[in-house]
């Protein structure tokens, strides 16, 4: 199961803004090295374990990482000519940020980076392809395919990471980063978890394939509930950092070693005598296609792909083109108040439009100036949003969880979801009034219920759950007061345990002690900003 990071209440956030250093490297500027810090993510954790995650802007802790915790600091390698089928095929490797702190592993799931291309030809033929990540030092563990990438293809490529921060760099002298135009921010500030290659571009590109109908957007189709099938921009499946990390699947075995997921590699493996192990990226897209999708009897945009036996597989890029084409209003779009866009603590209109750039959205203006109330105001109140979630609980309880350890289904879990991105997008400051999403738990911090209140007004408790193996229930309120039951009760900042301890900072300004020297990277204002495709 895929790993997503449970987030810190929104004063923590805004307090590790205040507290970041004016670095003195540079992001998406020639000459400095790509940085992907850890934002406030979605919870979305695999294993039954939550993954505490920093805030932006958070310091790192001067104390080498200990030998229990991993390094949450890693370097990605990214080969030469990456958009080329060359490119595409040769392997990236990891290595640690600064080696005191520890060895960065991709087999280790709380370490791994991911990476996801799409490619276009220019017939409107689309596929995808996941380029492997391997240890610094080390080999496949099985060959990777050479993807197909015919004349005239336009290639787009998406970056995710379990851990912390996540550096991108050029390979040797290579110029890697400028040949992939990779942009991840603007120059200091970093986006988080996710970053990009040619995306704007690759969009581009879609727009006319689809315009000329080479390329077909399929219709989402109605739901269960009698509502159209959602997409990432739809009110009901966005959280504080909507459209962030990818779907890749790679195998591990037990040496570490890394292979793309096809039958070849399996076989492989197994003649090594080595059990191949899932290893996945937590993201929003992989809970709506591999979660929500099936709940409500949906299914997602699907293309070939070239690196998994040509087997249909969802995509960042394909979600990106399904909700640009096909959600209907009210459409979710990055607002300003997305930690992931934010500039020491404080909304960027550029930003943003940067970060919509790589995802298919068009820049903030007349209409949609990113306003992070009207988010908040729509996300909880309209029949679109969280309010969909409820009044489908009775499909999303007899769903599996994302994460057992968060919940012990799925409306749980988006119920515990949606309580953590009111407090980490600011909604109780911008719309003044208290969390409207009222978990209750069990003894072992499971979310087994919820209730949605009115904006504005006191929060009422659910009924408790029936204890588990001898355990009193306790419920979350909307502040630090006992709970009615008298179970222990915790702020609605998230379930209990979702804040990050002090020594989990980390800081967005890479070490001196980097194994790889920094490789020229792309100016944000080189990539252009293109608006996105319209429906």
């Amino acid at each position: 199961m895929p790993r997503k990071k449970s987030q810190a209440p929104h004063s923590v956030r805004r307090e590790h803004a205040r507290r970041r250093a004016r670095s003195k490297w540079s992001l998406a500027v020639v000459g400095g090295p790509v940085i992907l810090a850890v934002v406030a993510g979605s919870v979305f954790a695999a294993g039954g374990h939550h993954r505490h995650a920093s805030p932006p802007g958070g310091g790192a802790s001067a104390q080498p990482t200990r030998a229990a915790d991993p390094d949450p600091n890693c370097t990605l390698v990214v080969p030469e000519h990456p958009l080329t089928a060359r490119g595409l095929a040769t392997p990236y490797r990891l290595v640690a940020t600064d080696p005191r702190q520890g060895p960065c592993h991709e087999a280790n799931p709380d370490q791994a980076a991911f990476v996801e291309a799409a490619i276009l030809t220019k017939d409107g033929k689309l596929t995808v392809y996941d380029p492997l990540v391997i240890d610094r030092g080390t080999r496949p563990a099985a060959s990777t395919v050479r993807p197909s990438v015919p004349r005239g293809s336009t290639v787009g490529i998406w970056f995710g990471f379990n851990a912390a921060q996540l550096t991108l760099k050029s390979s040797g002298r290579s110029h890697s980063l400028a040949q992939g135009r990779c942009v991840n921010g603007v120059p200091g500030s970093a986006f988080g978890q996710f970053a990009y290659c040619n995306a704007p571009a690759f969009f581009r590109a879609a727009g006319v394939q689809t315009a000329e109908k080479h390329l077909r957007i399929p219709a989402l189709g109605t739901a269960r509930d009698g509502r159209p099938c959602p997409t990432t921009r739809d009110f009901s499946v966005v959280d504080q950092d909507g459209s962030d990390n990818v779907v890749t699947h790679y195998l591990a075995d037990a040496h570490g070693r890394t292979a793309q997921n096809n039958a070849a590699s399996r076989a492989v493996m197994r003649r090594a005598g080595a059990k191949p192990t899932d290893l996945t990226n937590g993201s929003d897209n992989r809970l709506l296609t591999h979660f929500i999708d099936p709940a409500l009897g949906c299914r997602p945009f699907t293309a070939p792909d070239q690196s998994s036996d040509g087997r249909a597989s969802s995509a960042l890029p394909l979600d990106e083109l399904s909700a640009a084409a096909r959600q209907r209003a009210p459409i979710a779009l990055i607002p300003q108040n997305d930690p992931m866009t934010l500039v020491d603590g404080h909304a960027s209109v550029r930003k943003t439009d940067l970060y919509r750039a790589g995802v298919d959205m068009p820049r903030t203006g007349a209409g949609d100036d990113g306003n992070g109330a009207a988010y908040c105001r729509t996300l909880f109140t309209d029949p679109s949003g969280i309010r969909r979630v409820f009044a489908d609980r009775a499909l999303l309880r007899a769903a599996p969880s994302p994460d057992p350890g968060t919940a012990p289904d799925l409306f749980g879990f988006l119920a515990s979801r949606a309580n953590q991105t009111f407090t980490n997008l600011g909604c109780d400051r911008l719309l003044d009034s208290g969390n409207p999403v009222v978990l209750t738990t069990d003894g072992q911090g499971l979310v087994t219920d919820a209730v949605l209140t009115p904006l504005g007004r006191p929060s009422t408790s659910p009924t408790p759950a029936a204890p588990t193996q001898g355990t009193s229930p306790s419920v979350t309120p909307t502040t630090s007061s006992p709970a009615a039951n008298g179970g222990s009760a915790t702020a609605t900042t998230g379930v209990p345990g979702s804040a990050p301890p002090a020594s989990g900072e980390v800081s967005t300004a890479p070490s001196s002690g980097a194994p790889d020297s920094a490789a020229p990277a792309v100016t944000p204002s080189s990539t252009g900003l293109s608006s996105a495709r319209r429906s």
